[in-house]
């Protein structure tokens, strides 16, 4: 007996959404574990390939599931870690577009919590308290969130607007250090000690601030990830004007083991290679030694 064509088209448009819907999630597993191995890669080309088409797939899941936190997740972190670790050296420009977008990403989550969306216009206290409001399997968006979208600040500091949010993203990662330091290798302690180490006093730099969360960095970690020396040495080193210093920090991240930390080897390898473009910049970060003696003649 022949089905009617209404009940066909219903059947077929019923187990054509749950295919889909089992796909996305069969996808949504793939995605994690795509990750986590590549967390592990050294090859930098193969991982540049490879995070580059994965994102473009996470945004397809997420054309068909726009609300999942875990994706969402997925792509804040993503984003952010791909702008950072391939784009921001060679162009500024797209590592700006890539941040917004990990921080839109990242913010469509949080904006899930109604206290901290309507914090637009509120005190420090208020803003703290808000974040407060959240529960600790939310802390790595937070973290996240505020990576990227300070990521995006520091490539336009020249942007009142974009400034005028840098008070809030310092409050999101000071949270992380007082409730989950040791997330991502102390990584909220390894962006304050860049923020302030990167701005002069008069915008609210301080090196021994800088210092004190870079060395709080190094010891949640053991010295083991190796993006936390390069920025201690392009921040506080060169704010400081401690030549020697940089190339100390520079010398450990090149002559370490790549496989000092297996489950960050893309990020440690990335390390290696900001490690050596930034040691070719030594002579603009510093002034030269003939110039000094000069100025002390």
């Amino acid at each position: 007996m022949k089905l009617p064509i209404f009940i066909f088209t219903t059947l077929s448009f019923f187990f054509s959404g749950c295919f889909q819907q089992i796909a996305i999630k069969s996808l949504g597993g793939i995605m994690d574990s795509g990750f986590e191995v590549l967390n592990e890669e050294q090859d930098l080309n193969i991982a540049e390939m490879s995070i580059a088409s994965d994102l473009k797939l996470l945004e397809a899941i997420l054309k068909n599931d726009p609300d999942n936190e875990h994706y969402l997740f997925l792509a804040t972190m993503g984003y952010a870690s791909y702008a950072l670790g391939f784009v921001e050296d060679e162009s500024p420009e797209r590592a700006r577009l890539f941040y917004l977008r990990a921080r839109d990403y990242g913010l469509k989550i949080l904006h899930k919590n109604n206290k901290f969306k309507a914090t637009q216009n509120v005190s420090e206290k208020e803003y703290y308290d808000a974040l407060e409001s959240f529960s600790k399997d939310e802390y790595p968006a937070i973290f996240w969130t505020a990576a990227s979208w300070g990521s995006y600040i520091s490539l336009n500091l020249t942007d009142p607007d974009a400034v005028a949010d840098l008070w809030k993203i310092e409050l999101m990662m000071k949270f992380i250090t007082d409730k989950e330091p040791a997330y991502f290798f102390g990584g909220a302690h390894f962006f304050l000690g860049t923020l302030a180490g990167s701005r002069p006093q008069m915008l609210g730099g301080n090196s021994e601030i800088s210092k004190n969360h870079f060395e709080e960095c190094l010891k949640i970690n053991e010295g083991k990830f190796l993006m936390t020396y390069v920025y201690y040495a392009r921040s506080y080193a060169v704010q400081t004007q401690n030549k020697e210093l940089f190339k100390q920090f520079l010398s450990t991240v090149d002559t370490a083991s790549i496989d000092i930390l297996p489950q960050a080897r893309l990020s440690n390898a990335i390390a290696k290679k900001k490690a050596k473009l930034l040691m070719e910049k030594v002579d603009e970060l510093f002034e030269s030694e003939t110039g000094d003696q000069i100025e002390n003649q």
